[in-house]
């Protein structure tokens, strides 16, 4: 395919978009200054990077593992998600001040203790990301569908789970930048 179609420039855009935001909230920090925590219950930057980078690789590997399962069956125009995939969005995924707050799958609860390389390893898992969009881009991404890596009884489909996982980064990387700007404020060694 020549041209991708308008939900894959968009959605590739938001991970570009995210690359830029976890770069500006991360790149350069010490150890300490990656793992520093405003509140002993809130998460650093380092967990927050590691928790999007360990969830991206599980729902990639799903992603792509549908997309070999399926031949290409034409693009789409736009994803279009279903009821309960817009509801599972609106409640579990996008930030909001209405998003329900859910406790971490233990397949992507961070440890207490993150290298800042996780920065890069988040970064490659949307590189992942956007070359899946573009292999998905040849896919009716509103028919294939894959099994919710957390919730084996869920199943998205290709357009939903890339919706998903932008929405999560979203969430997740404003977090981190409200954790960047708390120790700005509450430390005398700013990060």
């Amino acid at each position: 395919m020549d041209q991708l179609p308008a939900w894959a420039v968009r959605l590739a855009a938001e991970f570009t978009a995210s690359d830029t935001r976890a770069e500006a909230a991360a790149r350069g920090l010490t150890r300490a200054e990656f793992n520093w925590k405003p509140r002993p219950d809130a998460w650093s930057i380092g967990q927050c990077l590691e928790h999007l980078a360990a969830g991206n690789a599980l729902y990639l590997d799903a992603i792509d593992a549908a997309l070999t399962a399926s031949p290409p069956t034409g693009p789409v125009a736009e994803v279009t998600p279903g009821a309960f995939s817009r509801w599972f969005l609106r409640a579990y995924i996008e930030p909001s001040p209405e998003t329900k707050r859910g406790r971490s799958p233990g397949k992507i609860r961070p440890a207490a203790d993150i290298d800042p390389a996780t920065l890069d390893r988040f970064l490659r898992s949307n590189e992942r990301a956007r070359g899946l969009i573009r292999r998905a881009a040849d896919y009716d991404v509103n028919r294939v569908r894959f099994r919710n890596p957390f919730v084996w009884l869920i199943r998205f489909t290709v357009g939903t789970g890339f919706l998903v996982l932008s929405g999560h980064e979203r969430r997740h990387l404003l977090q981190a930048e409200r954790v960047k700007a708390d120790s700005v404020q509450n430390r005398t060694d700013p990060v």
